[in-house]
């Protein structure tokens, strides 16, 4: 009776069970949990995103993993859940960015544009013939000389956060952070600590390739969103000992 009662309730996103919970958002959640991870950190230098973008196979090209978007010179958004669903997001920060321009005449703010998005977000909370967004965002960016660092839940709640991951394994990565951020990090520390989180999640524990992840940052001295390329990305993670070791060619057979 309790699985019958269930389904019963699971299957509109308009109606509540009696417990008060809205199992099309928790499933939502879980499909979250199932995208690789994001990483977001604030340092006192810049905000830093880093993102698992490990590919499925060997023939699929790395640059079409899309896990860090630029919405804004001083802003950008890292996601983690359905690649669709957080496109359709993005696109719709990036109107919002670009409308707060044109009628205002200045940049949008972290806070003001993560709001926006929540709102939408909920919207497909209370539409009947609708789903959630199956995606979580780690909104970034700089604001009035302020590094500001949001994530956006399916539910459609803003949380603003000093470090945080989104996707896979982010209790375990969440519990890394804890304990070795600090509010005196530089940007490069931040970077540091936020490939740290990836690797310690790496289940073949033979580092990081400069191809598997992504890495975005925004200086608070120059607020301009930067996506590094695979070459400043390997020269960081061999600088923090995170670059996955070469395999040697000296135990081939000679021809």
């Amino acid at each position: 009776m309790q699985g019958q009662q269930q389904q019963a309730y699971d299957r509109g996103i308009t109606i509540f069970s009696p417990d008060g919970r809205l199992y099309q958002v928790e499933y939502a959640r879980e499909a979250v949990k199932r995208g690789t991870a994001s990483v977001g950190v604030r340092t006192t230098e810049g905000v830093v995103l880093a993102a698992d973008k490990r590919s499925r196979s060997e023939l699929m090209e790395p640059s079409s993993v899309e896990k860090l978007h630029k919405v804004d010179d001083h802003l950008g958004i890292a996601s983690a859940g359905h690649v669709a669903d957080a496109r359709k997001l993005i696109d719709f920060a990036r109107q919002q960015a670009q409308v707060e321009r044109l009628r205002y005449g200045e940049a949008i703010g972290v806070e003001t544009l993560t709001k926006r998005v929540t709102d939408h977000i909920q919207q497909y909370t209370q539409v009947g013939g609708a789903r959630p967004f199956g995606v979580a965002l780690i909104v970034a960016g700089v604001e009035d000389g302020e590094p500001r660092l949001f994530e956006t839940d399916p539910s459609g709640t803003p949380y603003e956060w000093m470090a945080l991951s989104v996707g896979e394994d982010r209790s375990e990565i969440r519990d890394y952070l804890e304990e070795r951020f600090t509010e005196e990090l530089t940007l490069e520390e931040g970077i540091d600590l936020a490939f740290g989180a990836l690797d310690a999640m790496n289940d073949d524990d033979e580092g990081l390739s400069p191809e598997g992840v992504g890495l975005a940052t925004v200086p608070t001295e120059d607020p301009t969103y930067t996506d590094h390329d695979a070459e400043t990305i390997e020269g960081y993670l061999s600088e923090f000992d995170y670059l996955a070791a070469e395999e040697s060619d000296e135990d081939e057979p000679e021809e």
